[in-house]
C-alpha cells in the first residue's frame, strides 16, 4: 500500500502559489509540509497558510500538517537543509538556478528538483512542416520563462531547404532572437552567430539557439551532451526515428509532435505538482500526489510458515 514520505520541506522564492500547491498536495498525499518562502511573498504566503489552517481545523485534521517558517532569515534555509534533526524527509526547492544549486549542494536529505531546463526540439527529416512550425513556436514563445520552454532547436540537414526558414521566420515574427550555427546564419542573414556557451544556456527569454544536424543520431548526441535532462521533443512522422529518440535520450520527459510546454503536472493529469525532478531515483518528471508517497507491504496470514 502507498504511504506518505513524511515531512516535506519546500524552499521557494517569490511565487505564493507554491504555498497553496504544496500545502494541498502534502495534505492530499498524507504528508506534512514545512514551507520556507522568500521575503517578496512572505505576507501572501502567511495569509494563504492561515486560510489552509482554518480549513484543516474545520475538517478535523491536525493544523500542524502545514507550517510556514516564520522568518525570511537565510539561516533558516541552512537548518532545513540539515534536516531539522532528522525531522525533514525530503526537500523540494522552487526558484532560480542559484538557490536550487545551493539546495542540491548542501542538502543532507533527499531532494526532488531540477537545476535548469535546457530543453531541445528536434526537427527530423520526416517532420511535417506545419507541425514543425506550430510546435516549435509554442514550445519557445508561449511562455519563455518557464522550465519547459525550448532553448535549442535542432534541424535535420535534409529539411533545411524546406523547413528551416519558415520556422525561423515564424519565431522572428514573434520577436524571438535566433542564434545559429554557420548553416543557419548562411540561410537567414537576420540571425546571430551562436557560441559554445549558447548550447549550454537556459535563456528564459525570447532567444533560441539553432543548429543543423546530419542525423537523428547527431541530434541525440547533441542533446545528451548539453541537455539538463528535463524535457525534449521530436517532430517526426517516421516511427523508427521517434522510437530511437525515445529509447536513447535520458531525459525525464520526452514528447513526440507536441510542445515541450506540456511538461507540467496538471497537463499530465496529476491534478497539480510540487515541482519537476530530473533525478533518476523515486520521483522523476512532474512530482504530484502519487510521487509524494512511497509504499510498504502488508501481509496477512493464518499461521503459515515457510519451509
Amino acid at each position: 500500500m502507498r504511504t506518505p514520505l513524511g515531512v516535506i520541506g519546500v524552499i521557494f522564492e517569490s511565487r505564493p502559489n507554491v504555498t497553496a500547491d504544496a500545502g494541498a498536495l502534502a495534505i492530499k498525499s498524507g504528508n506534512a509540509v514545512i514551507l520556507r518562502g522568500g521575503s517578496d511573498s512572505f505576507h501572501s504566503s502567511r495569509a494563504l497558510v492561515d486560510c489552509m489552517l482554518d480549513g484543516l481545523h474545520l475538517a478535523g485534521l491536525p493544523v500542524e500538517c502545514i507550517q510556514l517558517v516564520p522568518t525570511t532569515d537565510r539561516a533558516a534555509v541552512g537548518e532545513m537543509l540539515k534536516g531539522l534533526d532528522g525531522n525533514i524527509d525530503v526537500i523540494v526547492p522552487r526558484g532560480g538556478k542559484t538557490p536550487v544549486a545551493r539546495v542540491q549542494d548542501e542538502a543532507r536529505v533527499p531532494v526532488f528538483a531540477h537545476l535548469e531546463g535546457i530543453v531541445h526540439v528536434y526537427i527530423d527529416k520526416s517532420a511535417d512542416l506545419d507541425k514543425a512550425i506550430s510546435v516549435t513556436l509554442n514550445a519557445k514563445m508561449r511562455r519563455t520563462g518557464i522550465c519547459g520552454a525550448a532553448e535549442t532547436l535542432l534541424v535535420h540537414k535534409d529539411v533545411v531547404p524546406t523547413h528551416l526558414n519558415p520556422i525561423l521566420d515564424a519565431l522572428m515574427a514573434k520577436g524571438c532572437e535566433i542564434r545559429g550555427d554557420a548553416i543557419v546564419n548562411a540561410n537567414s542573414p537576420l540571425t546571430k552567430s551562436a557560441t559554445e556557451e549558447d548550447w549550454r544556456t537556459e535563456y528564459e527569454d525570447a532567444i533560441i539557439s539553432v543548429k543543423v544536424v546530419d542525423s537523428v543520431e547527431a541530434a541525440i548526441a547533441h542533446i545528451e551532451n548539453y541537455s539538463s535532462h528535463h524535457t525534449e521533443a521530436i517532430i517526426a512522422e517516421d516511427a523508427v526515428s521517434v522510437e530511437k529518440f525515445f529509447n536513447e535520450i535520458d531525459s525525464a520527459i520526452l514528447l513526440h509532435n507536441a510542445s515541450t510546454q506540456f511538461a507540467d503536472g496538471g497537463e499530465f493529469g496529476f491534478g497539480g505538482e510540487i515541482g519537476i525532478a530530473t533525478g533518476k531515483m523515486h520521483a522523476r518528471g512532474p512530482v504530484g500526489v502519487e510521487q509524494l508517497t512511497s509504499f510498504k507491504y502488508r501481509v496477512r496470514g493464518n499461521g503459515q510458515t515457510r519451509p
